[in-house]
């Protein structure tokens, strides 16, 4: 699903965010990308969303070089993935529905096909009596869980989620992991980047650890199933 060969990213004119990492991320994963503030765990997920370019090294996302994709291409891929960030990123001005199927109109689906979708999840998600809510009424919990329908809208193959439970207490923050387990249970594969070592621990799954751009373990290699 998702490979990286020897990537480096170097921001100007000299700041080295990522340096030679080598990771192998197999269909249908649940991935933590852990490390402190700094470590390099949102420019990785940039990188696999394309928003930022690779320095050197290749990834490749279902099959396809992405560090090779022209405009089309780089839009076709970011079709095919989630993102979730801390901060929400909603739109104040529109409803919950509204903001979720936004995200499936800008990719030619339907208004009708949209909101149908868009009040399905929304209902998946224990939302279905605030679709018509906008964000700044919505608890911070149910803003994030608003945040992920809108990520799910389009079925995306990769999920991408940028400290997801950074703004959230710690009941909260472990409620939303468990719908991303329960989304990865339908085949979804998953990368959360977290600096929260209890989190982890909580949860578990396999957990990739970056410190100063550079991977410095994986669980998956510690427990012995295998190697990048």
């Amino acid at each position: 699903m998702v490979h990286l060969f020897r990537v480096s990213k170097v921001y100007p004119p000299s700041y080295p965010a990522l340096a030679d990492i080598n990771l192998q991320i197999e269909k249908g994963e649940f991935v933590f990308l852990s490390g402190p503030s700094g470590a390099g765990k949102t420019t990785l997920l940039k990188l696999l969303f394309r928003e930022e370019e690779t320095t050197e090294g290749q990834i490749i996302v279902n099959g396809r070089n992405i560090t090779r994709l022209n405009g089309g291409g780089v839009a076709q891929l970011r079709q095919e993935i989630g993102l979730v960030f801390q901060e929400f990123k909603l739109l104040p001005t529109m409803t919950a529905l509204e903001n979720v199927a936004l995200a499936a109109e800008v990719v030619g689906t339907s208004r009708r096909e949209s909101r149908r979708k868009a009040f399905h999840l929304l209902r998946e998600l224990g939302l279905k009596d605030k679709h018509d809510a906008r964000p700044l009424t919505l608890s911070g919990g149910e803003q994030q869980r608003v945040a992920i329908a809108r990520a799910l809208v389009n079925d995306p193959i990769l999920v991408l989620a940028d400290e997801p439970t950074g703004n959230l207490d710690a009941d909260m923050a472990e409620e939303t992991i468990r719908l991303f387990l329960k989304i990865h249970e339908k085949g979804t594969t998953i990368v959360i980047a977290t600096h929260d070592a209890g989190l982890l621990k909580r949860i578990g799954h396999r957990a990739v650890f970056l410190q100063r751009g550079r991977l410095m373990g994986d669980s998956k290699l510690a427990d012995g199933e295998g190697s990048p």
